[in-house]
């Protein structure tokens, strides 16, 4: 890779539960967990049981000792991964958390030791052996994991709040706005901004519009408004995320069809894509 890329790397694209089955085999069935590799920097968006998977890739490549993991929110599908991700039992390995609006009443290292913890959990987050910090934020918050990065955040519409990025690097810029549910007049402007421009934009595509008229205060948005908030922020490619366990590949591939008529170039996310920006 160049200094200047920026790689995306899908390991998880569902929402809500894993669904692994042979319905689900050419979109995948993990929950969220995207790579974004921004030249020898490795940054993780949400920690769903993607993670695992992505956790055995890392250890193959030598050049890789330092992560940075970014939490949309701690609800259980975007955090499971976390026990099973082996760098944190490397001792080589540095691994920042990072995760916002949790403070005062909790905090992204109180939420890991509660995950891994009895009955939930058999064993304690002391077993790891990697150099582990623990970065809590406030969403509007502007972040610099590195010197050449910079992450600007938003608080989206979900329950118990969750959090967007937008991560620049190298005249590159990827945005995430998911677990959003994405009404007028609902942190639309604080969204737009985010995806302003951006050369790639993640937006949560749950529910059709059909689906969404009864699951109105869910958190969860559709491919339609991701499209008008796309055309608005004038996004170089829209790419649609967190996908509903109920819809199979085949559900997948209709949805897709449709969304590219409407705007072209739309990227539908499928576990193990990787997109080069």
């Amino acid at each position: 890779m160049l200094k200047a890329s920026m790689r995306v790397r899908f390991w998880g694209v569902r929402g809500s539960i894993p669904c692994p089955g042979p319905s689900t085999i050419r979109y995948g069935g993990n929950t969220p967990c995207i790579e974004v590799r921004c030249g020898g920097h490795v940054l993780i968006f949400d920690a769903g049981t993607g993670l695992r998977s992505l956790g055995i890739e890392l250890l193959k490549d030598p050049g890789i000792r330092d992560v940075d993991i970014f939490i949309t929110h701690c609800h259980l599908d975007h955090v499971s991964g976390l026990p099973f991700f082996t760098p944190f039992f490397r001792k080589n390995f540095r691994v920042r958390v990072w995760a916002g609006n949790l403070k005062p009443s909790n905090s992204i290292e109180r939420v890991m030791r509660s995950l891994m913890s009895s009955p939930w959990f058999p064993v304690p987050m002391d077993i790891f052996k990697a150099k582990i910090e623990f970065q809590d934020f406030k969403s509007g918050d502007v972040l610099r994991p590195h010197d050449d990065i910079t992450l600007r955040t938003a608080l989206l519409d979900h329950p118990d709040g969750t959090n967007g990025y937008r991560l620049e690097y190298g005249g590159r810029a990827f945005a995430l706005l998911c677990d959003t549910e994405g009404f007028p007049g609902k942190r639309d402007s604080e969204m737009v901004d985010l995806a302003r421009h951006a050369d790639l934009a993640l937006y949560d595509s749950t529910f059709t519009e059909s689906e969404i008229v009864s699951k109105a205060g869910w958190g969860h948005s559709t491919w339609m408004r991701g499209v008008r908030l796309a055309n608005e922020a004038e996004v170089k490619h829209l790419c649609l995320f967190h996908h509903d366990p109920s819809h199979d590949d085949d559900f997948m591939d209709k949805l897709a069809a449709e969304a590219t008529d409407v705007r072209a170039g739309t990227i539908v996310a499928r576990e193990g894509q990787i997109i080069d920006l």
